[in-house]
């Protein structure tokens, strides 16, 4: 047996952990991959033989990589043209589209959107320590700050996913009820249980990239959006609430990339207002948080 066949077997065992990891860094499973490759081969290249925890040795290597991999996205935004969208497919070459959208609902479509607006060293920080338990003394070289500096990138990341809404507890978790029962009808294409929760006077409003080609800016009344809504059934799978500017809202994610975003209001318990948000500028705008 060779010395790199004698590593590929507790490096298989950590793979889904590593990727695990990467994802979460990443929200991307093609970069992901990519990333839990490279650690792979800086494996090979090191002398291991003092390590006496292989996967928090090898998770340290991944959040390295995806650190990198994240300035470098970051550069590449900064040179593009102001408010070009960066591709998806560009993200996600020879990824498996099933595989990826099961992935990001597993994580969480409103958490790994949230995650995409959070600074790298913000991300990293999170990340590692929140949900993989990684010790901030292990955190704080990788970002090259102090282990209270490292706690203080968690920290700001966590307020910025955990956000802060703008109602009451138990107002916010009955609307939350409501819109519930709003994506439910909309998944199942159900136009009865749509006005179940809709003011009959609602307002929908779309903007530009949002509107359908030769669709209206703006429907009113319940039935008459509803009747077009459920033609829209299946992007609802990728729908999921979230805190918008600290109230609920819905984010559409596909494969967990950010693409439109409806902000509600309710009036006496019901949806009066839906606006639709497409436009990418206005997107990076928002303040967003996981429910």
């Amino acid at each position: 047996m060779t010395e790199t066949d004698g590593l590929a077997v507790p490096f298989e065992q950590h793979r889904s952990h590593l990727r695990g990891v990467a994802y979460r860094m990443l929200g991307s499973l093609s970069e992901a991959e990519d990333a839990v490759q490279e650690a792979w081969l800086r494996l090979q290249r090191s002398d291991t033989s003092a390590v006496e925890n292989l996967k928090g040795w090898l998770t340290t290597v991944v959040g390295r990589v995806c650190l990198d991999m994240l300035r470098a996205r970051k550069s590449r935004r900064e040179e593009a043209l102001e408010g070009a969208p960066e591709s998806v497919a560009q993200r996600d070459r020879g990824s498996d589209p099933e595989e990826e959208a099961l992935l990001a609902d597993a994580v969480g479509l409103a958490l790994l959107v949230v995650l995409e607006t959070l600074p790298p060293a913000e991300r990293l920080a999170f990340v590692l320590h929140d949900l993989f338990a990684v010790p901030f003394e292990e955190i704080a070289p990788i970002v090259h700050r102090s282990e209270a500096a490292t706690r203080q990138l968690a920290s700001r990341a966590r307020r910025r996913v955990r956000g802060k809404a703008a109602v009451p507890a138990g107002e916010l978790a009955s609307q939350r009820q409501v819109v519930d029962a709003f994506l439910a009808a909309l998944r199942a294409g159900d136009v009865e249980g749509l006005l179940a929760v809709l003011d009959p006077d609602l307002v929908a409003r779309s903007d530009q990239a949002s509107q359908a080609a030769g669709g209206a800016a703006e429907v009113r009344g319940a039935a008459n959006w509803a009747r077009g809504a459920v033609t829209f059934a299946r992007g609802a799978r990728f729908t999921r609430p979230a805190l918008v500017n600290g109230a609920i809202g819905l984010v559409v994610a596909p494969r967990g990339r950010l693409f439109r975003v409806l902000t509600l209001t309710f009036v006496e318990g019901k949806i009066a207002s839906i606006d639709v948000i497409g436009d990418p500028q206005s997107l990076r705008g928002l303040e967003l948080a996981a429910m």
